[in-house]
């Protein structure tokens, strides 16, 4: 009786292990769910450091003075930007940046088109918010709302963006994003950039996958986040944690984990 038994426990410890490892169409699935999260961490990352071409906010300057030298900063510093200040109301102005024809890039990205920021408040409190219907962020148009607001609380900085998805007709991307903030770190326009946030994937039919961005950290020209975690809850039920780390991230790749499963490395292309 006893090899039987043995063999037994043999068979079932053999049985779990496969178990732990995530079907193939399983793991295609949530890598191309990963891959359009992704997308919608690029694009919301470019507005930001769109944003971030002007120099942020200086509290207790006058509103006025502050834009007339940070638009002529801008513009000295980055050639292929123009900058124009437009009088909105007593208590609103705002800048008009125009790129370059041929494209702008900055910070990694290239910009084409046009974007509008507004900046409403004073001394005390200033809130900054920038229109990029007009704008292209590496081709990709955004339907996007970003800004930031200063002086009397804490500076914070946000973004909105709902886009389809480059070449997945029916498939479109929600995000409501925020910057982190890091001791030593810009606020924004520096080499590093980190996002928390949620939102969802739109399939075809209509429903959704929920997403949650945790300390995704973007550096200076790169696609992928350095590190932080995407998780995602998907229309057909299962649960996907993309875990973004500074060795895999230099070989594209990411670590996909798919319900109870093993952990798998898979990449991810642009």
């Amino acid at each position: 009786m006893r090899p039987v038994l043995g063999l037994s426990l043999v068979l079932l410890v053999a049985a779990c292990g496969e178990s732990d490892v995530p079907p193939e169409e399983l793991v295609e699935s949530a890598k191309a769910r990963v891959e359009r999260a992704v997308v919608a961490g690029h694009l919301a990352r470019g507005a930001l450091e769109m944003l971030g071409v002007m120099p942020v906010y200086t509290c207790g300057e006058p509103r006025r003075s502050f834009l007339d030298v940070a638009s002529l900063d801008v513009s000295t510093k980055v050639s292929c930007v123009t900058t124009r200040v437009v009088p909105v109301d007593a208590v609103t102005d705002s800048v008009v940046l125009t790129f370059a024809e041929g494209g702008c890039d900055i910070h990694g990205l290239k910009f084409t088109g046009r974007a509008v920021i507004q900046y409403r408040g004073g001394k005390d409190r200033m809130e900054v918010e920038a229109s990029l219907r007009e704008l292209l962020v590496d081709g990709q148009s955004l339907n996007t709302a970003v800004g930031y607001g200063a002086c009397g609380d804490q500076t914070s900085a946000w973004a909105q963006v709902y886009t389809a998805v480059p070449g997945q007709p029916g498939h479109a991307i929600q995000l409501d994003v925020r910057v982190t903030q890091r001791p030593g770190l810009p606020f924004l326009g520096g080499s590093t950039l980190i996002l928390d946030g949620q939102g969802a994937l739109v399939v075809p039919d209509g429903r959704v996958d929920q997403l949650t961005f945790t300390t995704l950290q973007y550096e200076v020209g790169e696609f992928l986040p350095k590190e932080g975690t995407l998780t995602l809850e998907t229309v057909d039920g299962h649960f996907v944690e993309a875990s973004f780390q500074p060795g895999l991230w230099r070989l594209g790749k990411v670590e996909l984990t798919v319900d109870d499963h093993k952990p798998v490395t898979v990449p991810i292309v642009r």
